[in-house]
């Protein structure tokens, strides 16, 4: 993701944010992997958190900036190294709250489900 060296360290990658909705990637490795060897929970919430954000910017003015308020994850299973695809969509905008929600998939199977709310700080 663009400007986002956080994001760039682990290896996220946007595909696509546009009328409300995000799309990212990450090929997940040991790195991003727990001692039980599955994709780290912090790792997964990074992922839906990002693209959450993503889709917010999508629809924000420019300089906006989404602050994540208030997060809620549904692991479903456990991920593994590999590719990782995230997809998040604005689901309410109000005028200084939004709500959003997000996937996480991997081979074709839930990982993640998550719903936020996220202040959005408005540029001068």
């Amino acid at each position: 993701m663009t400007g986002s060296p956080f994001l760039h360290l682990l290896g996220v990658q946007e595909d696509a944010a546009r009328d409300g909705r995000a799309e990212l990637q990450l090929e997940a490795t040991d790195e991003h992997t727990n001692p039980s060897g599955a994709v780290h929970g912090g790792v997964l919430a990074t992922l839906v958190d990002a693209a959450m954000g993503a889709a917010i910017r999508s629809l924000s003015d420019e300089g906006d900036t989404p602050a994540t308020s208030q997060l809620t994850i549904t692991y479903l299973r456990p991920g593994e190294p590999g590719t990782l695809r995230v997809d998040a969509q604005v689901r309410k905008q109000g005028e200084h709250l939004t709500v959003c929600e997000a996937n996480v998939e991997q081979d074709g199977e839930a990982l993640v489900h998550a719903v936020a709310t996220f202040a959005v700080l408005h540029s001068g």
